[in-house]
């Protein structure tokens, strides 16, 4: 038996050779191979070049829609400020009931005492 290195009867060292040499067995030979080789590679480049472009394109429609976005939720938010507000605010001509009703909004409250006192 030949003298081996330490790193030939490494698992890991063997399982890179074999890598290697099946590698090597799937390099294109010939013209035909080096054609489906090129036009992999141009498939690969193509594609890649729409996702960039899709992706910029859809960056650019996101950026440019922030502003209205951001109009409506500002509009949003003042509604529902004002609505806010209109329950808050008091002043109702209404019935008795309305009128407790908001008072319970407005944080009246009665303390009651449990135990009786001596």
């Amino acid at each position: 038996m030949p003298h081996m290195n330490r790193d030939q009867r490494n698992a890991a060292w063997q399982a890179a050779n074999q890598w290697r040499a099946r590698a090597t067995q799937a390099q294109p030979t010939g013209l035909l191979g080096s054609f489906k080789l090129l036009l992999t590679w141009l498939a690969f480049g193509a594609l890649m070049v729409v996702g960039v472009v899709l992706g910029l394109f859809f960056l650019l429609i996101g950026w440019a829609m922030m502003p209205f976005v951001r109009h409506k939720m500002k509009k949003r938010m003042e509604q529902m400020r004002a609505e806010q507000a209109q329950d808050i605010g008091g002043g109702y001509a209404g019935s008795p009931h309305q009128r407790h009703q908001h008072d319970a909004l407005e944080g009246s409250y009665e303390v009651k005492d449990d135990a009786p006192r001596r």
